[in-house]
């Protein structure tokens, strides 16, 4: 039987958009807001699922950082839930809904708490910039791993689950 090489050679996409050059360092990442006027990026690979998470479902734990929410049941384990807009000190808003990305790096799962993601988008990792100082405030800068193109700036997964004030607590 023979087969038609030009049709195994095309990817067939639903959406009819156009392959992305295999020449390329492309990487997916998960749009969400910092505050009403920053975003942030994260990338697709450590995000394990994004969830609603009810706040009475919210267990508050005495004594902690106020970034950290407290605990909740995922998947029948306790995941904690990190406010991701106020460890890295913007203002948080008031979260009527809170939306957790749940995050995973070396078996370990956090909740980022944010109040929505917007998108997934694909870029171009040879573009990512060291941080500029002054660009951003002093307090997100050991949480970034670097800017993109038109101020897309790029979170550290690993430094934000490293950050003393969780591992002093965990």
């Amino acid at each position: 039987m023979q087969t038609n090489s030009s049709l195994t050679a095309i990817n067939l996409d639903p959406l009819g958009l156009n392959p992305l050059p295999p020449e390329k360092n492309l990487s997916k990442f998960l749009r969400f807001p910092l505050d009403s006027q920053n975003s942030a990026l994260i990338s697709l690979e450590e995000v394990a699922e994004v969830i609603k998470v009810n706040i009475v479902d919210i267990l508050p734990i005495p004594e902690m950082p106020n970034c950290i929410l407290g605990i909740c049941n995922w998947r029948g384990e306790m995941l904690w839930l990190i406010d991701i807009s106020h460890i890295i000190n913007y203002a948080a808003p008031v979260i009527a809904t809170p939306i957790a990305i749940v995050v995973q790096v070396n078996q370990q799962a956090v909740g980022l708490v944010v109040e929505r993601v917007n998108d997934v988008e694909v870029h171009d990792l040879e573009q990512l910039q060291k941080v500029v100082t002054g660009l951003f405030p002093r307090s997100l800068l050991p949480f970034v791993l670097g800017v993109l193109p038109g101020d897309n700036l790029v979170l550290d997964v690993t430094a934000i689950i490293q950050s003393h004030l969780w591992q002093v607590h965990h």
